[in-house]
């Protein structure tokens, strides 16, 4: 939940401890993005990416990390840098799927 009690990111079930830290930090950027502080949350979803390389919430962070760049510059090569590296991380994965538009192949 942001500060205004509205929520944000929900994390269902249980999970082993270092995918737990993962989903709170995506919750946290997840916060920063709606508040459109873009460069934080930017550097939160980073961070997911390079902390949690190997678990499956590293897409949405990639995915997430170069909207907020987007967003943030509007420098729409950033969309196509996110496509073209969930395919090569994650061909078969859902957030990789969500970037087809922007892959440039």
């Amino acid at each position: 939940m942001d500060s205004a009690g509205t929520e944000r990111y929900r994390i269902e079930g249980y999970l082993p401890k270092d995918w737990f830290r993962a989903r709170l930090k995506m919750g946290l950027a997840r916060v920063a993005f709606m508040h459109k502080k873009f460069a934080d949350a930017q550097q939160i979803y980073a961070d997911v990416v390079n902390r949690y390389a190997t678990l499956a919430v590293t897409a949405e962070a990639i995915y997430w990390r170069d909207v907020c760049k987007y967003k943030a510059t509007n420098d729409h090569t950033s969309l196509g840098t996110a496509a073209k590296e969930l395919a090569e991380k994650f061909p078969t994965d859902e957030w990789r799927l969500k970037s087809l538009p922007w892959a440039h192949e």
